[in-house]
């Protein structure tokens, strides 16, 4: 054997013991051992910063490391999204990402400068918010069956609110309309307070949005709810059927709401990452919290997480087509 094969092959063998040992190093590597920042593509106050605050402050506690929630608000998610896929992929910069930012943006702006399946490693989906389908007591409905008979003999004439144009609440009616072939005319707000506080008052019918933001006024009898858009009833309201259960099969149109980290961080993080989320989840403090709050936890793996943001994107992209829904 020449002398030079065999220094050829000494190299590999080599260069092979030197990638091992990297590869070892990668996965012994302590994580984490700086503060983590938690980017929040919205304003404080909401579900998602919620949300975050409360995995933050369970990983806080768990790792003795701070989590940094940080609020980076704009172009409903974008802003924020887009910063956290440019980000180092070493597990220190998050995303608390949500249905919006993850599964109906690609469909809703035509230039998004992040791609929700590329541009991210998906960690841990945190939770789900159900809608619920609420009208003002006036209206002549007790049921989802008699809501879409009442619409479907006066098409257009009843007026759904939501928070805006490419909203959540905007988003789950217009798939209750495709789903159920009623015309509702839309009402955009400048947020869900403004239209829950209209449709009190009569000056619109009919709101599909987020528990959180109406329970107090089902259980005073300020609004009458119909169903609730999970495939499962509510904790917080029990007796309040699902869409499904009314007879619209396979109905679901929830909130939610995930972890997600830029592309390339290790598999090793995201597992370590994942493990303790989905601990904090089940932990009754927090569980407590969520129900707390409307939502239902949803610890899963980043495979299973994955997967339900692909089947989103495809979910909503023809209600956002057949609405002729725009961003505001």
């Amino acid at each position: 054997m020449p002398f030079t094969k065999k220094l050829f092959l000494a190299a590999i063998v080599l260069a092979a013991g030197t990638a091992a040992a990297q590869s070892n190093t990668a996965v012994t590597t302590p994580y984490p051992t700086k503060p983590i920042r938690l980017v929040v593509p919205f304003t404080p106050g909401g579900s998602t910063d919620i949300l975050a605050r409360a995995i933050g402050q369970e990983l806080t506690k768990s790792w003795g490391q701070a989590v940094i929630v940080d609020n980076v608000p704009g172009a409903g998610g974008s802003l924020g999204a887009d910063k956290v896929a440019k980000a180092t992929a070493d597990g220190y910069t998050l995303l608390m990402g949500h249905i919006g930012t993850l599964a109906v943006n690609p469909s809703l702006y035509p230039s998004l400068p992040y791609d929700p399946i590329k541009s991210f490693a998906p960690v841990a989906w945190v939770a789900r918010v159900p809608n619920v389908l609420v009208v003002n007591p006036q209206v002549a409905a007790r049921s989802v069956t008699e809501l879409v008979a009442l619409a479907k003999s006066r098409p257009g004439q009843l007026n759904y609110g939501s928070g805006g144009n490419g909203s959540a609440a905007n988003l789950a009616t217009e798939y209750f309309k495709l789903q159920t072939g009623t015309s509702l005319l839309h009402i955009p707000y400048r947020g869900t307070a403004p239209a829950v506080n209209d449709l009190i008052g009569g000056q619109i019918q009919v709101l599909f949005t987020g528990a959180p933001a109406v329970l107090s006024q089902i259980k005073n009898g300020q609004l009458r709810a119909l169903a609730v858009s999970s495939p499962q009833r509510l904790p917080a309201l029990p007796d309040l059927p699902t869409v499904a259960e009314a007879g619209y099969k396979n109905f679901e149109a929830d909130q939610w709401y995930g972890v997600v980290a830029p592309a390339g961080t290790p598999r090793e993080i995201v597992a370590k990452l994942n493990t303790q989320i989905n601990l904090s989840l089940n932990s009754a403090e927090l569980k407590t919290r969520l129900t707390n709050e409307g939502a239902v936890a949803t610890p899963t793996t980043p495979e299973a997480f994955g997967k339900h943001i692909v089947s989103e994107i495809a979910r909503w992209k023809p209600v956002i087509q057949s609405g002729r829904v725009k961003a505001d």
